[in-house]
């Protein structure tokens, strides 16, 4: 496994890995545990980071024929 950044898209991939290995089916049931507990760490991780990214959504107004940008 290669350690990433944990960006959301490198989470998503890590958590891709973890699935193969859970369906290659060569993991034992402790090894399997782990790796589950691993991929939902991640996903909460990536849920995380998604709900921020929503809450910087950017609002556009014009003023005076400037562009403001404002965080809701």
């Amino acid at each position: 496994m290669v350690k990433r950044s944990g960006s959301f898209e490198d989470n998503l991939l890590e958590v891709d890995e973890i699935i193969e290995k859970l369906e290659n089916g060569e993991l034992t049931l402790t090894e399997s545990i782990k790796e589950y507990e691993n991929a939902m760490k991640l996903l909460k991780k990536s849920s995380d980071l998604l709900n921020k990214a929503e809450g910087k959504i950017l609002k556009v107004t014009e003023d005076s024929g400037n562009i403001l940008t404002e965080e809701v």
